[in-house]
């Protein structure tokens, strides 16, 4: 027994238990189908035998045939009883087992999800913590002059700002789930707030080029938090998997009357069967194991929730000529001039 729950919880017994269940079932019925219909037929040739000893054919014609056609048009009844109960229970039983398949299916997938979610938080979390943890030792037991300082005291920054951005994913998804969130609208300065952004981020990773074509005075009536947050996480995202020292493009423009912001790496690009998917909380491409690019499968989730909260959509498209492109558009937006 230990052994099975071990199995099934693994998630490698449940589909062959399963189908084992569903098929005895259905041998079950089938084979009671076959009993019902055998007793029929006996019951049938019991009423004949008894109705030639009560009813002599000869003597009571018409009484006989009248009863004799009794006797086939109930056994006829019977017969599309139990033949049209049993459709009935038989495609209950198939229609139960879909959804049974279909909901363990999905346990075994979130379960999956969620193992992978905990092994890339636990990495993303020591990393740092470690990082940290070096910096201040080293700090603290070696007399460094003071540009040694600043480097390792930046680089401190620059860990504990990669906390932060985890555990307010971490934070956000949890109240998206449960829809405790309530956006904070205000007027936003939308190109001052990427402008920002983008500087921000440039500033602490050395990597990558990061270059902004942002339309100038574009205000959103939105949350600006989230919507640091959605940057963040869209930059992040094309850090992680592009070739270090490509550039990562970050553009604001106005197209047919739509405001888009998109955001295109020069890295492997997603395969087109990947595309929803990845939008899945804690669903990352790869395994765990295997997979280089850091990250808990939380940003893209939190991207699209945010775009979603504020009217707009999010799409992912191949990138020219090589790479992926994160585009939004949003519907509601003013541009100021002076």
């Amino acid at each position: 027994m230990r052994k099975l729950f071990r199995k099934m919880q693994g998630g490698k017994g449940i589909p062959f238990i399963y189908l084992f269940v569903l098929a005895y079932t259905i041998l079950a019925l089938l084979w009671w189908g076959v009993l019902l219909y055998n007793q029929s037929e006996q019951i049938t040739r019991f009423e004949k035998q008894n109705l030639v000893l009560r009813t002599d054919n000869i003597t009571h014609p018409a009484e006989y045939q009248q009863e004799l056609q009794r006797i086939e048009e109930t056994e006829k009844r019977r017969s599309f009883m139990f033949f049209s109960e049993g459709i009935i229970f038989l495609a209950i039983i198939i229609l139960g087992g879909f959804f049974v398949y279909r909901s363990i299916k999905n346990h075994i997938r979130l379960s999956q999800q969620q193992q992978n979610f905990m092994m890339a938080v636990t990495h993303e979390l020591k990393s740092p913590i470690a990082a940290v943890k070096l910096n201040l030792e080293t700090i603290r037991r070696h007399k460094l002059d003071e540009e040694k300082q600043q480097k390792l005291l930046d680089n401190t920054v620059r860990e504990t700002n990669r906390l932060d951005q985890l555990c307010n994913n971490i934070l956000l998804a949890s109240q998206m789930e449960t829809q405790r969130y309530q956006l904070f609208r205000e007027d936003v300065d939308f190109s001052a707030l990427l402008e920002i952004g983008v500087k921000e981020i440039q500033a602490r990773v050395s990597s990558h080029t990061i270059q902004a074509h942002i339309l100038p005075d574009v205000w959103l009536n939105g949350d600006k938090f989230m919507l640091q947050i959605l940057l963040s996480n869209l930059v992040e995202n094309a850090i992680k998997y592009a070739p270090k020292q490509t550039v990562i493009d970050v553009r604001l423009e106005e197209t047919a009357n739509q405001l888009k912001l998109s955001v295109r790496d020069e890295g492997p690009g997603i395969p087109a069967d990947e595309r929803e998917r990845i939008f899945l909380k804690f669903y990352r491409i790869g395994n765990e194991n295997t997979r280089k690019a850091k990250g808990s499968g939380l940003g893209l989730f939190l991207s699209r929730k945010i775009v979603q909260q504020h009217g707009g959509s999010i799409t992912v498209k191949d990138n020219t000529p090589a790479g992926a492109c994160f585009e939004i558009t949003l519907p509601v937006y003013s541009i100021q001039t002076v």
